[in-house]
């Protein structure tokens, strides 16, 4: 059993700096070909801090553990908002932009909603993959187009590129290997931990695996709490959760159709709730406040003790 454990740690470190080669690396050389900050934002580093969440569900669905490949993609997605924004926010009130009210945040909860529309009977088939990755590829296209019209703000967020083109590539292809061999050896080791606990998949994919793969989420949210720049912790919160649904989710039923009925109607409920619930907190003030930060974060610490007793 300790191997096993020591082994998710592991991979979750793998999976981190992986993360985080293939941003500096895919950003960097995007800013080189003369790509502006904001749109290597909305592509490259969107799916870079999304990769792991991509290549584990993938990986599951190929494996035969669907419970794990969906409970990534929704766990990840109540672990963003409850407490990658509720952290944010404890740190430093985040003030909201507008844009992300009137397009991306209707975006999101459109996507999850629509989602459990079609899950609702634990059936997520190849058609709507193919829906839900033509949605994203619809999504990328208009915030490119948005972004070189300039009707997209520029954030403060300055991305240095390399010392050369050349490392930019070592760093995307050391980033991509590192993703691939970490979200390999995750699934492996946490379905022996579930066989070990009795827990199910869907259980372990929505609490350890959700949370381990968004590690690179969290990191970038808390750094730019800290250092004040607030509208790129939500963005990349709401960015990260359209993705999760729309790529990630879309890709893996391409891929390998899921179905599973471990993932019950109060999973999608949370899901479902704090995605609604964060609408109303952007609305008051445009801002997220500390107060409304611990009620994130108490929602996901009862939702994680219900699942684990």
């Amino acid at each position: 059993m300790l191997v096993p454990v020591l082994l998710v740690v592991a991979s979750l470190a793998v999976l981190y700096f992986g993360a985080d080669f293939l941003v500096k690396g895919s950003s960097s050389l995007a800013v080189r070909l003369g790509i502006s900050p904001l749109v290597v934002g909305l592509t490259v580093v969107a799916f870079g801090t999304s990769a792991p969440e991509l290549l584990v569900s993938v990986q599951s669905a190929l494996d035969g553990t669907p419970g794990i490949a969906v409970g990534n993609v929704m766990g990840s997605n109540i672990f963003n908002i409850c407490v990658i924004l509720g952290i944010s926010a404890m740190i430093y009130p985040l003030r909201v932009n507008p844009r992300l009210i009137r397009f991306d945040m209707p975006v999101m909860l459109l996507a999850t909603v629509l989602f459990v529309v079609i899950f609702r009977n634990g059936v997520f088939a190849r058609w709507a993959g193919i829906l839900f990755f033509a949605g994203i590829c619809a999504y990328m296209v208009y915030c490119i187009y948005k972004a070189k019209r300039g009707e997209v703000a520029e954030t403060d967020e300055e991305i240095r590129p390399t010392k050369s083109w050349v490392l930019d590539i070592v760093f995307m292809v050391a980033g991509l290997g590192l993703l691939v061999w970490g979200s390999g050896l995750l699934v492996d080791n946490v379905v022996v931990i579930a066989k070990t606990l009795g827990w199910s998949e869907a259980v372990i994919g929505l609490t350890i695996v959700a949370a381990g793969t968004s590690m690179p989420e969290l990191a970038t949210s808390v750094v730019a709490a800290v250092k004040g720049r607030t509208d790129i912790a939500i963005g990349n919160v709401v960015g990260s959760n359209i993705f999760n649904l729309l790529a990630v989710l879309g890709l893996t039923a391409t891929i390998a159709p899921v179905e599973t009925n471990q993932i019950n109607w109060l999973d999608m409920g949370v899901m479902v709730g704090s995605s609604l619930l964060l609408l109303p907190f952007m609305r008051t003030g445009f801002r997220i406040g500390r107060g409304e930060g611990i009620v994130l974060f108490a929602i996901y610490a009862a939702y994680t003790l219900y699942l684990l007793v």
